[in-house]
């Protein structure tokens, strides 16, 4: 039969062309033949086939061309001969392990035969085939799922190959490998074992078992025990609990018995069981349940009467002994009336009331079975009753209503308080959710409420929150149940006090007013909108605190005489201060006038007027005197109207000038007469005050150069205050009517402090005082050279009259301690002057004689504060405050002020594009902004311009940034730490723009700052000084030593001087000059200690000294 044919080609032509074929090896067995001419390969012998085998025959086929040189090729035919198909496993049983707990492993390569891929066959499991599988092509048996060793150890799998016609079967025999992977378990146990006190050593008690599921090592389990106080012990390999040691019941009747099985794998699992031993009494035979403990499940819904579970218990005596009877001696938890009860002959456990899952989730119930013996003995098991749950229950929180208090700095994001929900259903609360509306506060899974982390609290806005929450206990048709929680804002201490209107004008009547009966000068009111201790304000007088002081009510009280005529204004620094931590206060000024009450009466210049004329040269309205009175009062009090006692014919007053004219042409006038009148100079005040002064005029027939006389019944004359001695006050003059007769004068009044001499010059004998006294009434006596003298008196008034004094501090040098981390404008110290000029003292201006970094003084109350105190510690460091009066004297005190370095310097630093002077104005309002975007309470310390220069309280340069320096602290007053701070402002970046820029405006630019913001050519100028101050004081050094060195070398020569001065008795030893150059002195100087002085002095003297608690917390104003 034909094979195959093979072809060749030549492109020759002719015999060269022609080609022969033929088979050169391969055929050894002569199974084939090939055709020469036409290349067929034929089957020529019949080929002895093999089942289930392919024999294959290469046959080397030559085909070679006719030509004179023949050429050839070869190429290679290749025949397969199948034998049948019966394909059929090399083994009947194949054996395999593999480890449990493994998928896709391989177990075993079956063998077999086959004439595949010619016939293909097919490989398959027939049992077990859910968990193993064989591949295909190699005949490799693996899993296909992970399997359990303790739940099968060994697998007998089937397997079957066919070609579709002939088929074979064999089986593996797979053996499972246990791992260490499971726990020991203990068998069920009574939770109480019972053993009589009289029970004899070694002998058992009890046993537990524990069941490994894995196998050998790993399933080998040793037992241990822990507690029961060394009377018990556990056999490691059988878990029986033996007695040893004695019990007595009496003593301790119940041992915790808590035992570890663990098994011997690698690594090793263990479990552990607990177990009570109970020290019975003495018995023979108690009542022996037949199983302990009883359990079962009741279905909260079961009907009542239902059996739960029936007991049972045996008891080894005979007779009524034996007999038992059942009692429930104990539910738990308990109920009236029961829930459960027992058939006293049966022992079944019926349900007696209706269950409650909410309720109960368990009932353990304690069952005694009673024998009929004397003493009766008992035997007890613990019967455990399941509430099967059904979803009737709706969750329960702890409370109905929530109340919680934080106060309004609290960060974002801080737990305020955790909502405990409980669900009586199975499973409690463990699906719930909660669900709460409200933009302020979040609350999570858990049911913990947070303030969120983006808002803010604020007292004075919203100071109570009524947020209702909603549980719900499942996630689909779930129960639920709602609790208010009312969070109460409380109040921190952010708001300064603020004066409401003040009355004007503000007045009092001058009076003579004291602590126990003050005068009422007004109420003035401040308001704080924080509440309790931080809202409640008082106020208290910063100056002229002798005078005036504050009645709780807020009614400003003079407590001290108050004279118009001495002061009329007095403009009262008022602090209103709450009773917060730390402080806040305002400060303003209120001016009170002194009203005038009429407490003067006018005064006559002189007690007498007195005049002489002629009659015959008298003519109707001449003038004749003219009386003056004055009154220290103002208004109408002050305003004068003179009167006669008695009216007179011959003369009238005029009620307004108190010029006296003459009304008669005195023509009934014959002799001397003297006319005695009584005038009055009465004020307008209610009720009027008066004066009098006695009125002589003589009417003279003769001449009036009999006698002598002054030109003026009285004169006025002033003198300016601390003239020299014997200065001019004025000139008087008396007259005798004849050219001969002569005048002297003599003082009688004040000689001690004025002269008159021969011509009637009045000189003062010393500098006069005008605060002392400013008025001074002489009376001058003139004398003439007549036999006998006559003599007349005058009234001469000297004024003195004010010159400007300098003023003068109270003290030469204040001073004060302070710490480096001191707010802005925190109070240090006031300074006090006084001017010497009347009522002056309160138009004194003060201001430093030269500025400094450090600190400031206010102008109109003298009240130094503090700038910057951060850059400053260590040494003291004193300035000069000076006080000027209206007219321009001024006069100096000194302020020491040490500056306390803080345990720790917390003080950051941030820049603002905006002008220095812009950023003073509004230090409140932008501490208050980033308080409220930081949750802390913000104390700005210092402001100062690009350069480094503090602002000033005088003119100003405006400069496009300003570094603004200030410390944070929390509700308790701690500073907070500076890198937590700067922390916060870089994550609070944009909430705190915001806040500024509603203080500052738009295009706000702020920047966290390193350092304090002094230029590099500062410190640079601060290291040179030091560097020159250094080599400054390497010379003095030099210096002081060389001196000391020639001093030296001096000494000794001056003492062999002396020596020898001695040996021949030459004069004494001589100081050298630099002996004398070695000359010390000291100078005492009073020194006042001021402490912070801008309280009254009832309240500083009771302060307390607040110090820096852990180094990061102030005590501010």
């Amino acid at each position: 039969m034909q094979v195959v044919k093979v072809e060749a080609t030549d492109l020759d032509e002719g015999p060269n062309g022609e080609i022969s074929y033929s088979i050169d090896f391969g055929n050894e067995d002569g199974f084939f033949g090939i055709s020469e001419n036409d290349g067929v390969i034929t089957l020529v012998k019949t080929i002895p086939l093999v089942d289930n085998r392919i024999l294959q025959f290469s046959l080397y086929v030559t085909a070679k061309d006719g030509g004179a040189i023949s050429r050839s090729t070869s190429a290679m035919v290749d025949v397969k001969a199948p034998g049948d198909s019966h394909p059929q496993f090399l083994q009947k049983t194949y054996q395999g392990k593999v480890e449990e707990d493994q998928s896709e492993a391989d177990i075993v390569k079956v063998d077999f035969l086959s004439i595949d891929p010619i016939v293909p066959v097919t490989l398959a499991v027939e049992t077990e085939a859910d968990k193993f599988s064989i591949n295909q092509a190699t005949g490799v048996l693996s899993t296909k799922v992970k399997l359990d060793f303790e739940e099968k150890s060994s697998y007998t799998v089937q397997l079957s190959i066919t070609d579709g016609t002939n088929r074979d079967e064999a089986s593996v025999l797979v053996e499972v490998l246990d791992i260490n992977d499971n726990s020991p378990v203990f068998e069920n146990h009574p939770a109480t074992v019972s053993v009589p006190e009289d029970h004899k050593l070694g002998d058992n008690v009890t046993s537990v078992t524990a069941t490994d599921a894995d196998a050998g090592f790993n399933g080998e389990v040793r037992y241990t025990l822990l507690g029961g106080a060394g009377r018990f012990n556990v056999d490691q390999e059988t878990g029986v609990i033996t007695l040893a040691a004695p019990l007595d019941r009496e003593t301790q009747d119940t041992y915790h018995l808590v035992i570890t099985a663990q098994d011997q794998g690698r690594p090793s699992h263990s479990t552990t069981t607990n177990l009570d031993i109970s020290v019975t009494d003495i018995n023979d035979n108690a009542p022996i349940f037949s199983k302990q403990p009883y359990e079962t499940t009741v279905s909260e819904h079961a009907e009542v009467g239902a059996t739960v579970v029936n007991v049972m218990a045996t008891d080894k005596d005979d007779g009524p002994n034996a007999v038992v009877t059942y009692h429930i001696v104990k539910q738990e938890p308990s109920s009236t009336p029961p829930v459960f009860s027992i058939d006293a002959e049966s022992g079944n456990i019926i349900l007696s009331e209706k269950l409650d899952y909410g309720k109960a989730k368990r009932y353990t119930l304690e069952v005694e079975g009673q024998d009929g013996g004397t003493p009766i003995l008992t035997g007890n098991a613990t019967v455990t009753v399941w509430v099967e749950d059904v979803n009737d229950k709706a969750p329960v929180f702890s409370k109905d209503q929530y109340d919680v208090s934080v106060y309004e700095n609290l960060a974002g994001g801080t737990a305020l308080v955790s909502l405990e929900v409980t669900d009586e259903d199975e499973g409690g609360f463990s699906k719930g959710h909660f669900i709460m509306d409200n933009s302020t506060f979040v609350i999570n899974s858990q049911g913990v409420i947070s303030l969120r982390s983006d808002a803010t609290l604020d007292r004075e806005t919203v100071d109570k929150y009524n947020i209702e929450v909603v549980a719900v206990d499942q996630p689909v048709d779930g129960l639920s149940s709602t609790a208010q929680v009312i969070i109460t804002v409380l109040d921190v201490n952010d708001n300064n006090p603020q004066f409401l209107p003040l009355p004007e004008p503000i007045e009092i009547q001058e009076g003579a007013y004291t602590a126990s009966s003050p005068g009422e000068v007004c109420e003035i009111s401040a308001t704080d909108a924080d509440i309790g201790d931080n809202g409640r304000v008082t106020i208290t007088t910063s100056s002229y605190s002798k005078f005036f002081s504050f009645r709780d009510d807020g009614t400003l009280l003079a407590i001290e005489e108050l004279d118009r005529e001495t002061q009329d204004v007095y403009d009262v620094v008022i602090v209103a201060m709450d009773h917060g931590m730390p402080q806040g206060n305002n400060i303003t000024t209120v001016r009170v006038s002194i009203t005038d009450v009429n407490d003067n009466a006018p005064v006559f210049s002189s007690d007498t007027y007195s005049k002489s004329i002629l009659v015959k040269d008298a003519k109707v309205g001449d003038v004749l005197l003219t009386l003056s009175a004055t009154d220290k009062d103002a208004g109408n009090n002050s305003l004068i109207s003179y009167s006669f006692s008695e009216d007179s014919s011959m003369v009238v007053l005029d009620a307004e000038t108190g010029v006296i004219t003459l009304t008669s042409d005195l023509s009934e006038v014959t002799e001397d007469t003297l006319l005695t009148l009584t005038a009055i100079a009465t004020d307008h005040g209610t009720p009027p005050e008066s004066d009098e002064a006695e009125v002589l005029i003589h009417f003279k027939i003769a001449s009036l150069t009999e006698s002598v006389s002054f030109e003026s019944s009285s004169y006025k004359f002033t003198i300016k205050e601390n003239e020299p001695e014997a200065s001019t006050v004025g000139k008087v003059k008396a007259l005798t009517g004849t050219p001969g007769v002569t005048v002297s004068y003599n003082m009688k009044s004040h000689e001690d402090v004025f002269s008159v001499d021969g011509e009637g010059t009045i000189k003062a004998l010393r500098p006069l005082d005008k605060e002392k006294e400013e008025w001074y009434i002489l009376t001058v006596e003139a004398i003439d050279s007549r036999t006998p003298q006559n003599t007349a008196e005058t009234t001469v008034n000297v004024q003195v009259e004010n010159v400007n004094e300098a003023p003068v501090f109270d003290t030469e040098i204040y001073k004060a301690e302070i710490f480096s981390i001191s707010p802005y404008k925190f109070p240090i110290v006031k300074v006090q002057a006084s001017d010497p000029d009347v009522g002056e003292s309160s138009e004194l201006q003060y201001s430093l004689l030269e500025s400094t970094t450090l600190l400031d003084v206010e102008a109109s109350t003298g009240q130094v504060y503090v700038l910057d105190a951060s850059r400053f510690g260590g040494n003291p460091s004193t300035f000069q405050v000076k006080a000027t009066d209206k007219h321009g004297l001024f006069t100096t005190t000194k302020v020491e002020i040490t500056v306390k370095e803080s345990a720790s310097n917390n003080i950051v630093v941030i820049s603002l594009n905006q002008p220095v002077f812009t950023v003073e104005k509004k230090i409140p309002e932008i501490e208050d902004s980033m308080g409220k975007a930081l949750g802390w309470t913000v104390k700005i310390l210092s402001v100062r311009a690009e350069n480094g220069n503090e602002m000033r309280t005088i003119l100003r340069e405006s400069t496009d940034k300003t570094y603004v320096s200030f410390i944070a602290m929390d509700s308790s007053g701690a500073v907070i730490q500076a890198t937590v701070v700067k922390e916060k402002l870089q994550s609070n970046h944009n909430d705190v723009k915001e806040e500024l820029e509603k203080v500052l405006g738009s295009n706000l630019e702020i920047k966290v700052e390193e350092s304090s913001g002094i230029s590099e050519d500062s410190e640079g100028s601060n290291e040179a000084a030091v560097i020159a101050l250094s080599v400054l004081l390497a010379i003095s050094i030099v210096g002081l030593i060389a001196l000391l060195t020639v001093y030296l070398v001096r000494m000794k020569k001056m003492k062999d001087t002396d020596s020898d001065r001695e040996s021949f008795n030459i004069g004494g030893p001589k100081k050298s000059s630099i002996d004398r150059s070695f000359h010390f002195h000291s100078k005492k100087q009073e020194v006042k200690e001021v402490k912070f002085n801008n309280m009254p002095d009832s309240e500083r003297d009771s302060e307390n000294d607040t110090d820096l608690r852990n180094g990061n917390s102030i005590s501010s104003l």
